[in-house]
């Protein structure tokens, strides 16, 4: 990393990360240097959209910014997954009247009022009566009457206009096809070739679809199951445990579930992940508005505002930041959002009103102690020492009011940590010895903004030093402005 000069980003002063999507409205390096100054801690790759060449340019931009700046920023290149669609219209549309009889086959010729093709052959025989088909975000409403290998017999509960190619959602069953589709194994493979920090794994019905994905990235990169189907919900627990973040992808979710099934879901899942001490973004038309107006509605404020009070890690800007007209403003809106909630009187209370009960083990114990006395002695910054991030993210689990600056010798977990709430990562050189652990622990705490000459820090850290998993020494630090002056670099 570089050291201290004029461009250097101080801590954000808020805890929750905010997360961007690039797309042509912020490609430029030039904007994505407004964007991170606005806010943003870490970029998103929507590999829906865009070519090789221009994430490729988008993430050398990144990286020139983390140069600049001197602060790490994680890039999560979002993967398309598995897309149902319609077949084609002999008139490029059709109209679908409410309450007429509508089928679905495999037969390739163009479509009509009565009939198209649908040319995934996995869907026919699974679906049974009853169960329904969304078309085009669900503005049309299938119900299953009768189903086999070659028909998908269905009357419009909602009909309309339907037109080539529409998307097409399986609410009611689970699909028998991978998450990973031919192209997302491209698009994996070139993420991992350019260092992406994060994978975010669409589709997700079954822990098997993750158990897929992180055999194809081997030990490179975290993996961040979205949360879009129903199905994913009856096995929550098991894919956040092989998970290393979840997203609540409201947008599928939202198209699939009744709009008011969503936000008691999302709750859930935010703290099913907080307990499992697993980063969770919150995302999908959080400032929708803001794409096309400089302003955000009141009811977007407070959605953000929602899931900062319940304690999300990250909450995300998709067509806001991406094709917008103000994705600058959108992020800073965001920004000013998140730092007011964390500045409420009340925001302790409420992002600790879910109970996370330590694990039996040392690491747990000493990481719910940093809260413990952070409350009770004036401490100005909690400093972890990690290099998987592990202890980190048990720090982060309780949510402690005081700041935390996280030390590790990995710029890559440094990196992966722009996502996980209240950790400001820094990449130095590893420690040798407990006065090594002091000394850095202190100059690095004045150099950053954690503290001033006299202030107490918590020092967090496993002896043998480098040993992951090790955490077993807590010791509280006064800071001292002569660590500086001996050693200025």
């Amino acid at each position: 990393m570089a050291k201290r000069d004029h461009a250097r980003i101080d801590p954000r002063g808020r805890k929750v990360k905010i997360l961007a999507t690039i797309g042509p409205a912020s490609r430029s390096p030039e904007m994505l240097r407004r964007l991170f100054r606005a806010g943003a801690d870490a970029f998103r790759l929507n590999m829906s959209h865009g070519s090789h060449d221009e994430h490729a340019e988008a993430i050398r931009a990144i990286r020139a910014l983390e140069r600049e700046f001197a602060r790490p920023i994680a890039i999560l290149a979002d993967l398309q997954g598995p897309k149902l669609r319609v077949g084609t219209f002999a008139d490029g549309e059709a109209v679908i009247r409410h309450g007429s009889h509508f089928t679905l086959d495999r037969d390739e010729r163009p479509g009509d009022a009565s009939r198209v093709c649908l040319p995934h052959p996995e869907l026919f025989g699974i679906l049974e009566r009853g169960q329904r088909l969304l078309i085009n975000d669900g503005k049309i409403r299938l119900i299953v009457r009768e189903a086999d290998d070659d028909h998908i017999r269905c009357s419009a509960e909602v009909g309309g206009v339907i037109s080539d190619r529409k998307g097409v959602n399986v609410p009611d069953a689970e699909v028998p096809i991978p998450a990973l589709t031919e192209k997302d194994r491209r698009d994996l493979a070139f993420a991992m070739e350019h260092n992406a920090d994060w994978i975010a794994l669409s589709f997700v019905q079954r822990p098997e679809d993750i158990a897929e994905a992180r055999k194809l990235m081997g030990r490179e990169g975290a993996l961040c199951a979205k949360i879009e189907k129903p199905q994913a919900l009856a096995r929550l627990s098991e894919i956040i445990e092989l998970a290393d973040g979840i997203m609540v992808a409201r947008g599928d979710l939202g198209v699939e579930l009744e709009p008011f099934e969503v936000p008691p879901l999302q709750k859930r899942i935010v703290n099913a992940s907080r307990v499992a001490g697993k980063p969770v973004i919150v995302a999908t038309q959080m400032l929708e508005s803001m794409i096309e107006s400089p302003m955000p509605t009141r009811a977007e404020v407070s959605d953000v505002a929602n899931a900062v009070y319940d304690g999300a890690d990250a909450v995300m800007l998709s067509a806001e930041s991406a094709a917008g007209d103000w994705p600058e403003e959108s992020v800073a809106m965001m920004d000013r959002i998140a730092g007011q909630v964390e500045r409420d009187e009340g925001y302790k209370e409420r992002v600790r009103f879910l109970e996370t009960i330590p694990d039996e083990t040392t690491s747990d114990a000493l990481a719910h102690a940093c809260m413990t006395i952070a409350d009770t002695v004036p401490i100005s910054a909690i400093t972890v020492f990690t290099s998987s991030g592990a202890t980190a993210r048990r720090v982060a689990r309780e949510r402690p009011a005081t700041p935390m600056l996280v030390l590790t010798p990995s710029m890559r977990t440094a990196r992966r940590l722009g996502l996980l709430w209240g950790a400001h990562a820094v990449a130095t050189k590893d420690i040798g010895s407990f006065e090594e652990m002091i000394g850095k622990g202190r100059r690095m705490a004045l150099r950053h903004g954690f503290g001033t000459a006299g202030s107490k820090m918590i020092a967090l850290a496993g002896v043998p030093f480098g040993t992951p998993g090790a955490t077993n020494l807590l010791h509280i630090v006064t800071l001292s402005g002569d660590e500086l002056k001996k050693h200025p670099g």
